[in-house]
């Protein structure tokens, strides 16, 4: 895992120096934010490194978080509340979605960044001080609308900027930030806790929140062409505001494969403490840290195979890894498992977002984005509730929601079987 990161990130900064050079950006105007954008092929920019940047420590300021929650709410008294840390999170998100999705094809991509990432600086903050049960649940009510906002709005400012026949490539670099921020995050998070206290990685985690935020505001440009001056009617959600039905194959999908996610969120910690692993935030590091190997060739295979094959192979790697740590939980398959389940990963987070941008209208980007990623707060969400159910404290029961993801991955394998294997409307 050591060489993991170096690696990923001399690979993909890389890229992003070298190019840097050949951008059409003039320094003045991109950091005043004046200037007109147009799609091109050059994909790695100044401006697309510098979103990455945003997108790493955004994903780094609430996957941090994760794994000391469990223990944090059980000090409060709430030892029979952990499916909700991830259930309210996402339900939050979920709901969200239609009005990030609207706001974004609105008011525009960069001032829904924005709020998404605020929504981190504030929540983050508050944790240390709340010292009730009630008050932890309903804050984790509220950080939902995080990533209820932000992703929606990135993955469609990436979409104005790129090339289609680079869709998927430009989807998998983006993914390879939030992998790297997800990868580092829970490791350091516990290492933080358990050497300065859990209020002080909350302060870490704010912290790499307002450095998003910071970048956003001094640095991108806005890509919404036409965009409206926000009023509280553009808070109004039609029925055909809330679903996009072009979005429908990978809502499917991501909705069947996301349970897992679900799954491992809510009962990975205790399962580390119970097979002996001290850090509990290790799973996730292994895992997205495979994922970042399997990215760097995702995006360009789905632009040229299909997202279609490319997703198979997500729902197999899924189906493997959730199978063998419902059969048998040890330390050797704690380990395979992080791995299978990052390199479905990998695979599963670029690839529907570039499908589902092939699949709908270019002026309903956020609002297909939006759809799809309803699909992974309900995948999640409903996995993290119905795992801790299943579960219930009782570890000779916990194998059963690791067989129940993996039945379900594999639904969603035969769906993706009778899908055509090809890149729609490019």
């Amino acid at each position: 895992m050591h060489i993991v990161y170096p690696l990923s990130i001399f690979v993909f900064f890389r890229k992003v120096l070298k190019n840097t050079a050949k951008t059409d950006f003039q320094a003045d105007n991109f950091y005043l934010c004046t200037m007109e954008l147009s799609t091109t092929r050059n994909l790695y920019t100044l401006q697309f490194g510098l979103l990455c940047a945003s997108n790493f420590l955004f994903s780094a300021s609430f996957q941090m978080l994760i794994p000391e929650l469990p223990d944090h709410l059980t000090a409060l008294g709430g030892a029979d509340y952990k499916g909700y840390i991830i259930a309210l999170f996402t339900l939050t998100a979920g709901v969200s979605r239609p009005f990030s999705g609207k706001l974004t094809d609105t008011i525009g991509r960069v001032p829904v960044m924005v709020f998404g990432s605020l929504v981190c600086v504030l929540a983050s903050a508050f944790y240390p001080f709340v010292t009730t049960v009630f008050g932890f649940l309903l804050l984790r009510l509220s950080h939902g609308f995080s990533t209820g906002f932000k992703p929606t709005a990135t993955s469609a400012y990436v979409a104005d900027l790129v090339a289609s026949d680079r869709r998927g490539e430009a989807m998998s670099a983006l993914g390879i930030s939030a992998a790297l921020g997800m990868s580092i995050a829970p490791v350091l998070g516990s290492a933080i806790t358990e050497g300065v206290g859990f209020g002080t990685m909350c302060g870490v985690s704010s912290f790499f929140a307002l450095l998003s935020v910071m970048i956003l505001v001094n640095s991108m440009p806005e890509t919404l062409k036409n965009k409206e001056k926000f009023t509280f009617s553009h808070l109004k959600i039609r029925k055909n505001e809330i679903f996009d039905r072009q979005a429908l194959p990978p809502f499917i999908v991501q909705t069947l494969i996301s349970f897992a996610s679900g799954v491992c969120l809510t009962l990975m910690p205790d399962l580390s403490k119970h097979i002996g692993i001290a850090n509990k935030g290790l799973f996730f590091g292994m895992s997205t840290a495979a994922s970042l190997f399997i990215r760097l060739v995702a995006g360009k295979a789905s632009d040229q195979y299909g997202r279609v094959l490319v997703m198979r192979w997500s729902a197999v790697f899924m189906i493997i890894g959730m199978t063998i740590i419902g059969l048998e939980q040890s330390v050797p398959i704690f380990m395979a498992t992080s791995i299978f389940f990052g390199l479905s990963w990998g695979l599963n987070t670029p690839t529907l977002s570039a499908w589902t941008i092939d699949l709908v209208d270019a002026d309903n980007r956020g609002r297909g984005l939006a759809t799809m990623f309803i699909a992974l707060e309900l995948g999640i969400g409903s996995g993290a509730f119905l795992s801790a159910k299943m579960y219930g404290n009782d570890f000779s029961k916990i194998g059963i929601s690791f067989l129940v993801s993996a039945s379900l991955a594999l639904v969603a394998l035969v769906y993706l079987l009778f899908q055509r294997n090809k890149i729609e409307k490019l």
